[in-house]
């Protein structure tokens, strides 16, 4: 009898270890399945960054050879053109040239420093864009951390919870590479269409005056006590309660309807962040149906991970939509030079005819003066020769001729 007694305790004792072991291989799996997330988002940011780093370049690299061959351009032609006149230039023609040539030198001036601005400014992109690479996942770890410090401590009070949460979501908004109060907005105050007031966590704002709605739900008194619970049932209960409240969350967010207040320009949908990754795994996992279920009420669920990713991916866009505002700019000072070239060369035009008549003009008076029978200087000198007193000498060049 003792002996089948004792086989009981250990048959018991063996069962529970079994429980204790599969329990342990779920959360191993689930932890496994949160790692494959973040080494998915990050291998999709480093392919972001290559491509970005490829694209700079390349547009680098076409500002350089457009730089220069205009460069080259208006040196050729303004030294075809000078080379025709620069022996009959005097001191007022000098100063007529410096007057025309220094606004476009000005002009050139700028058009190359907002090149070298343009530069300066992908490069400094490219490394920040590397940096936070590097900081993505040491970022996601910190932040599992601290959600297993601060579980204890918010425990049941949902008032602490959801401004714990809206500080991990402004957190991760900081490192997002987006600019507070110039491409996102917190506690973003506006009205619907009856007057009434909603003031969203977080408002994104995207280009071509878009913006995207983000708010923090915090679901963690019932994933605690599933996490903390031992028994199977209670296990269960707790995990149903857990699901049942981001369930409610979701209801409560698309009761909002934020995306169509009308000072807003929103997509169909609001992002509903999860500052709790592990819980936001396990409600994945448990419940195949969530993400259907949040998305025909216009919800998409987010977690730190997939929302850094998106965040870093708005980034990206506003950095390349800057780049292009630069280009176009560029483009337009090019314009504007090529408007004040071409007045250029019409003013310095007129200074040639100018000079061809100034030098016929010249030729002229100069027959007059040395040429042909009774030229001036014929006349003059026979003067002389006829009496008239004069204490200087004509010059023999002029007489020769």
């Amino acid at each position: 009898m003792e002996s089948e007694k004792q086989t009981g305790i250990l048959n018991e004792r063996l069962a529970n270890l079994q429980k204790e072991k599969d329990e342990s291989l779920r959360k191993e799996e689930a932890v496994r399945k949160e790692k494959e997330e973040t080494d998915r988002a990050y291998v999709a940011l480093q392919s972001d960054y290559r491509h970005l780093k490829e694209r700079l370049e390349n547009e680098s690299k076409e500002l350089e050879k457009l730089q220069e061959r205009f460069k080259t351009e208006f040196q050729n032609v303004a030294n075809a053109i000078l080379k025709q006149n620069t022996r009959e230039f005097n001191e007022t023609s000098h100063k007529n040239m410096s007057e025309l040539l220094n606004p476009l030198k000005e002009k050139i001036a700028d058009f190359e420093k907002k090149v070298e601005e343009t530069y300066q400014k992908g490069k400094i992109d490219q490394t920040v864009l590397k940096e936070e690479l590097k900081r993505l996942q040491e970022m996601n770890a910190r932040l599992g951390e601290e959600a297993g410090n601060l579980t204890k401590a918010l425990k049941s009070d949902s008032k602490k919870q959801g401004n714990w949460g809206e500080v991990v979501l402004e957190r991760i908004l900081e490192r997002s590479g987006l600019n507070k109060n110039e491409e996102y907005f917190l506690q973003y105050t506006t009205e619907n269409e009856e007057g009434k007031t909603y003031r969203p966590d977080v408002v994104i704002k995207l280009p071509e005056d878009k913006h995207l709605v983000i708010d923090s739900k915090v679901s963690l008194t019932a994933f605690q006590q599933f996490i903390a619970a031992e028994d199977e049932k209670q296990k269960e209960q707790f995990l149903k309660q857990h699901l049942a409240s981001i369930r409610n969350h979701v209801k409560e967010l698309s009761e909002k309807n934020y995306q169509n207040l009308k000072t807003l320009n929103s997509p169909d949908f609001v992002l509903m962040f999860m500052p709790v990754e592990s819980a936001f795994a396990t409600a994945v996992q448990s419940d195949p149906e969530l993400f259907n279920f949040a998305w025909e009420k216009r919800i998409v669920i987010v977690s730190p991970t997939t929302l850094l990713a998106t965040l870093r991916t708005v980034a990206s866009i506003w950095s390349h939509e800057k780049q292009t505002r630069n280009a176009l700019e560029i483009a337009k000072q090019g314009g504007k030079l090529y408007d004040k070239f071409e007045g250029f060369l019409k003013d310095l035009e007129k200074i040639g005819e100018n000079l061809n008549r100034a030098q016929a003009s010249y030729t002229e008076a100069h027959k007059k003066l040395v040429s042909g029978r009774g030229n001036l200087l014929g006349q003059v000198e026979k003067l002389k020769t006829m009496g008239a007193k004069a204490s200087k000498q004509l010059n023999r060049n002029y007489l020769e001729e």
